[in-house]
């Protein structure tokens, strides 16, 4: 146990790995291979050029062809030196194809000089030698590789010269596709020209080129130019125009954003552990052993937690305070001090005058890890009962005490954080939602605006005056000019946040459910349930399994059905459908299938989900513009976690029984629910399970049974006798009306638009009641019939902005209850749902 080998460092760190699901679809699409001579590639020499000066190949400017002309004869020179019965073995023969990041241009000249064929200019021929290149290369005579053509520096332009003399009419639609979308040239000329290189690393036409080309292109761009790098180099918009345009098969990907290293899949457990280069081998194979026992019953997600708490913080932290360690028994001194530097953590500030100070503070998540690194101790201890040969030899007294494990007081602590995050937010709900609303519809009216304006014309919206941008070249995006900041504005990107922030503010704030069942809503998330008696709809919101793996149904709010009527009008299709994206799941490094889900966004020419990060980024963007400020002056932050806890605060506090609001934050344990609500009393919480104990207490044993028919149909038909004749009354079964049918004044009436003019009557009646009371001197009666009159007009006001919201309908096309019924509910025969 004491000896110990070591692990040698790596002789190189990769940084890109090839994701599993891109390794997938190489081999469903492989590329199309290059052979190495084909028809024209074995012509003469004579039959090159005479072709070559023939149209489409031969230009009008005497002067450039006379280039075109002498670095072509130049080039054909230079191949001829080599052996092989084609241009493209020749070319192969001069080994320049393997390195595009060399200049092929000087050994040409080398060559050329050596066998004393260089009888021009040698500054001249090297810089036309360019052109001679390209036109063998667009004559499809000479095929280079892709990683050359990308890296090389002469010829450039590839996709002009395929325009001209090989494929005329594809390359015209790329370009006209390029014209009628919303990306910018910067984005889309390079895709061009990457589809240009493809045909001629491969040949044939723009309708030649595979998916196993394009993954293939992804694939090498990422090997030629390794490590962070411009966005352009490796952006798949070319296949997203290949794609949109038609060119592939049904059967195509929907996108190939596999390749990039943002998604690189999972890792092995080895790598998990190897990448924090542990020095001890018996220790990285323990580690390597525990995690790969441990793996089958938690998800990635806890596996790459548990590989960071023992091999970086634990294990590492050791091998750097005490080089040579090689046993998990660790001396009393050693615990200690591994045991105190996990806890604290040194913080450095730097003030006006450019001093540093250090100062140490608790370390947030120290107890998580002493608990992670007690249970792999313990665990050892147990399973070297089970198994003494594989685990026995490291079966060690644990270091870390229970009392270590400060478990209770570090729960508190966290309760009252959260609580004080949720008291301070709760107030600033309402000024949030009128902001992102404000903002949406404000961004809506710039866009408008400056669409409709010319360029360089002002406009001004909610008195904010900007120019229409003048574009010195194409885009379909709309900019305005700010002239009290001087800066440029994309209209179409703020109005398209400005929206998404809003869908997210109202979806989050009033179902409470988790950002990522919010990232992962889809279409037929939508469902609806028909009341059997009054034959009334109740919409209903299917929240897909996520943290518990179990899912929940949610009534649909009017205001929430507003919300999703207009995230679905959207992102919809011209036929109605919503389209499939493909989303990747950051927790698990996995991709999901293609699902029409809600939350997508149009990005460069494909439909892309909304991640969590995205919608973090969206309700940051959206505080910042709203200007709201804490207490302390200081701009609020507010995550998608602390909608789900004020949504829980405002239920519990208006009256929703805990145990109903566990089943609608889908919590396993009601404690769970009680510890996102914030300022709600104790002694409340505990005078209703005590009121709850002694109801159920004193009730007869024979109530908690079947109900009969007859108390069935009562308590269908209590909805029924809700309908009263200015719209429903939302009491709750079994409750008598407490207002004596004062139906306008109570709050519980949920007013029907269609019965506006009859309110309108009783609004005029009571008018005319007050006056005549005033007249005769009846305050009293006065007095009551104004209250009557406001509760009247606010109702006026509730239907005036239902109005409002549904000026025109929209179908959701949601399935029916009865067609989803068998996956939504496991009810057993006999029972009622």
């Amino acid at each position: 146990m004491t000896s110990m080998t070591t692990v040698p460092p790596p002789t190189a760190a990769r940084t890109w790995q090839i994701s599993s699901e891109a390794r997938s679809l190489l081999e469903k699409f492989p590329p199309r291979p290059v052979p190495i001579s084909w028809p024209r590639s074995r012509q003469t020499r004579e039959a090159v050029e005479y072709r070559l000066a023939r149209p489409p190949f031969r230009v009008d400017d005497s002067s450039i062809r006379c280039h075109r002309k002498i670095s072509l004869e130049t080039v054909l020179d230079w191949l001829e030196l080599y052996p092989g019965a084609s241009w493209q073995q020749r070319w192969n023969a001069t080994g320049i194809g393997s390195d595009g990041h060399s200049d092929w241009r000087a050994k040409l000249i080398a060559d050329l000089d050596a066998a004393g064929l260089l009888d021009r200019r040698r500054d001249y021929v090297r810089n036309v030698l360019g052109m001679g290149m390209i036109q063998l290369i667009g004559a499809d005579y000479v095929r280079p590789p892709l990683g050359w053509l990308m890296a090389t520096r002469s010829p450039v332009r590839i996709a002009n010269e395929m325009a001209k003399v090989r494929d005329p009419n594809g390359l015209a639609e790329l370009r006209a596709a390029r014209l009628a979308n919303t990306v910018g040239d910067a984005t889309m000329l390079p895709a061009i020209e990457k589809i240009a290189l493809i045909m001629a690393a491969k040949g044939g036409v723009v309708g030649d080129v595979a998916v196993g080309d394009c993954l293939e292109t992804m694939q090498i761009s990422r090997k030629v130019f390794p490590g962070p790098t411009r966005s352009s180099r490796h952006s798949p918009v070319f296949y997203q125009l290949l794609h949109s345009l038609g060119y592939f098969a049904a059967d195509a990907p929907a996108t190939i954003r596999m390749f990039s290293p943002v998604f690189a899949g999972r890792a092995t457990v080895e790598q998990l552990v190897d990448r924090y280069h542990v020095s001890c081998r018996p220790v990285r194979d323990l580690l390597v052993d525990y995690l790969r026992e441990r793996q089958p019953g938690i998800d990635y997600n806890t596996l790459t937690s548990l590989a960071t708490a023992l091999a970086l913080w634990f294990w590492k932290d050791l091998e750097r305070h005490h080089p040579g360690i090689g046993s998990l028994q660790l001396t009393a001194e050693t615990a200690a001090g591994w045991k105190q530097r996990i806890r604290t953590r040194v913080v450095r500030i730097t003030d006006e005058h450019g001093n540093v100070a250090e100062t140490t503070t608790d370390r947030a998540g120290a107890d998580d890890v002493l608990m992670t690194v007690r249970s792999f101790y313990l665990d050892l201890s147990q399973w070297a009962l089970d198994d003494p040969a594989r685990w026995g030899p490291w079966a060690v007294p644990c270091p870390i005490k229970a009392g270590d494990v400060q478990h209770k007081k570090m729960k508190s602590r966290q309760k009252a954080r959260m609580d004080q995050r949720t008291r301070e937010r709760l107030p600033m709900l309402p000024a949030l939602v009128a902001a992102v609303d404000r903002e949406r519809v404000n961004a809506a009216a710039r866009l408008e605006c400056a669409a409709n304006a010319e360029p360089g014309e002002p406009f001004t919206v909610d008195g904010l005056t900007l120019h229409r941008a003048v574009m010195g070249r194409h885009s379909r995006r709309v900019w305005a000019d700010d002239p009290a900041t001087g800066r440029r504005r994309d209209l179409t990107r703020e109005e398209d946040n400005a929206f998404w922030a809003w869908a997210a503010v109202e979806v989050l704030r009033m179902t409470g459910i988790r950002v990522e069942e919010l990232t992962e809503l889809t279409h037929h998330s939508l469902v609806q349930y028909r009341t059997p008696k009054t034959g009334e709809l109740v919409p209903l919101l299917q929240i897909p399994p996520s943290k518990t793996d179990e899912e929940r149904l949610l009534v649909i709010a009017p205001e929430l059905a507003d919300v999703l009527s207009a995230i679905i009008c959207r992102v919809r299709n011209d036929d109605g459908s919503v389209p499939l994206v493909v989303a990747y799941d950051h927790h698990e490094k996995i991709w999901n299938p293609s699902m029409p889900l809600l939350f997508q966004r149009a990005v460069s020419l494909e439909a892309r989900p909304i991640p969590i990060s995205g919608i973090r980024e969206l309700l940051t963007g959206a505080l910042t513009r709203s200007g709201i400020t804490d207490a302390s002056g200081k701009p609020l932050t507010w995550a998608p976690h602390d909608f789900r806890r004020v949504f829980t605060t405002e239920a519990i506090m208006n009256g929703m029984p805990p145990h109903i609001a566990q089943i609608l934050l889908g919590h396993k344990d009601i404690n769970t629910t009680m510890g996102y609500k914030a300022v709600y009393p104790e002694e409340a919480i505990n005078g209703h399970r005590a009121f709850i104990a002694r109801r159920r207490g004193l009730r007869p044993s024979e109530e908690y049974r079947q109900p009969t028919e007859a108390e069935w149909d009562e308590f269908l038909g209590h909805f029924e006798r809700r309908r009263v004749a200015l719209g429903d009354c939302g009491r709750a079964w079994g409750t008598s009306c407490i207002h004596e049918h004062s139906c306008v004044r109570c709050p519980l009436l949920r007013v029907d638009p269609v019965q506006r003019q009859r309110l309108t009557d009783i609004r005029d009646n009571l008018v005319a009641r007050i006056a005549e009371a005033e007249r005769e001197g009846w305050f009293g009666e006065a007095e009551g019939l104004r209250v009557s009159l406001a509760a009247a007009r606010d109702k006026l006001t509730q239907i005036d902005k239902t109005l409002t919201r549904h000026t025109t309908a929209v179908t959701l096309g949601i399935p029916s209850y009865r067609e989803l019924a068998g996956r939504t509910t496991n009810a057993q025969p006999g029972n009622r749902p």
